[in-house]
């Protein structure tokens, strides 16, 4: 501080400020003489110190504004917040724009479409991507990077790394075919799931196989409707196993753990249960005793029962859809077993068009083009 004023006028920024701003008398483990809030006394009263003609703005960073000492966001010291949140499809096309400068790249490539496969991604992934790419790329002895590395590296860091000597009998190849078929037919009849971009079958990281979707625009707005149909597609690769072999395999851990957590937020987050009301028991600043729950133990039997019934009432949709097509999920086992990755294209060959292009082309008052899959699957589609 003495130097910024020395040198002024100038910028001081701090990064990782929750290192030495952590709230006071919070710090577990140490004593009240405790050396981080030494000095972080220091710095509240060296910023006390500035005057606003000074010259000297200090920045700070940080992704746990919730364990900050409140006695930094007064007036006078960081009184001016800017959430910086994941960047949007448009803002990712310009950030892969900045990290291909320097690499060799196919003439085909298309920025937009990389950014379309990628929400949810961070400046650092969208980084990682690129890098990844160039990687792939390289172990091929390739002299560009084409669209498939930049494909292949997305694949490999949501999915984990490709596994494909993984020893594996004939009949569990299989059973992970009908989990995948099972997991697109759902989704594929649902209009409110995101589209089906792809399903694989080549293990990678702990999956023996994946159902990759992505939205065709954005959510920021998430209905009831779209969360339930989306616990149906989560469901449909166990239902498939199940209808198939009379069986349930262990396989489906992830896809349960991530519908019960999706169940249990509709009820106790989004107010999405009429037996439990528009409540919310989110805590929002984390500060919330972990070990007590803001709610009665009544209350606490109310929202288990709900759960149950949504995903209960999920697991039955998925299951009519599955009955009414398994015929062609086999079909789609059959396909995956063969090619170990099938797209969009193959999967609208065997069921028709999916549901979601059929809610766009109501939208826009025409009809969906069938595909290779012919008019009966059009039909029963329409129906279902």
């Amino acid at each position: 501080f003495e130097q910024a004023k020395q040198k002024a006028p100038c910028i001081v920024f701090i990064d990782e400020i929750d290192a030495i701003g952590r709230a006071r008398g919070k710090n577990a483990g140490f004593s009240g003489n405790d050396e981080r809030e030494n000095t972080l006394n220091q710095l509240l009263t060296e910023m006390d110190g500035f005057q606003t003609n000074s010259g000297v703005i200090v920045l700070a960073a940080t992704n746990r504004v919730d364990i900050l000492d409140k006695a930094l966001m007064r007036a006078g010291r960081f009184d001016r917040q800017i959430d910086v949140g994941l960047p949007d499809v448009h803002e990712r096309a310009e950030i892969f724009a900045v990290h291909m400068r320097n690499l060799k790249l196919d003439k085909e490539i298309d920025r937009d479409f990389l950014a379309r496969q990628t929400p949810g991604f961070s400046g650092a992934d969208i980084a990682n991507v690129c890098n990844e790419a160039a990687l792939i790329a390289a172990r091929h002895d390739k002299k560009s990077i084409g669209r498939d590395d930049f494909m292949s590296a997305i694949d490999r860091i949501v999915g984990g790394l490709e596994k494909r000597n993984m020893p594996m009998t004939a009949s569990e190849r299989r059973a992970t075919a009908i989990h995948e078929a099972g997991h697109a037919t759902v989704m594929w009849s649902l209009a409110e799931c995101d589209p089906v971009l792809k399903v694989t079958v080549v293990p990678r990281g702990k999956s023996l196989g994946a159902t990759w979707s992505v939205p065709d625009e954005e959510r920021v707005h998430v209905t009831n409707e779209a969360l339930e149909e989306q616990l149906a597609g989560l469901l449909g690769g166990r239902i498939a196993e199940e209808v198939n072999y009379g069986t349930l395999g262990a396989g489906a851990l992830s896809d349960l753990e991530r519908a019960t957590k999706t169940a249990y937020a509709m009820v106790a987050y989004y107010g999405m249960s009429k037996k439990i009301g528009p409540i919310s028991y989110y805590d929002s600043t984390g500060t919330r005793d972990t070990f007590t729950k803001p709610f009665s133990e009544q209350t606490a039997r109310d929202i288990d029962c709900e759960v149950r019934r949504m995903l209960e009432d999920a697991y039955a949709c998925a299951r009519k859809i599955i009955e009414q097509k398994n015929d062609r999920i086999n079909a789609m086992a059959d396909l995956l077993l063969e090619k170990e990755t099938i797209y969009a294209e193959d999967i609208e060959r065997i069921l028709g068009p999916s549901a979601q292009s059929a809610k766009r082309a109501a939208a826009a008052g025409t009809k969906p083009e069938e595909g290779a899959g012919g008019k009966a699957a059009a039909d029963e589609l329409t129906e279902a």
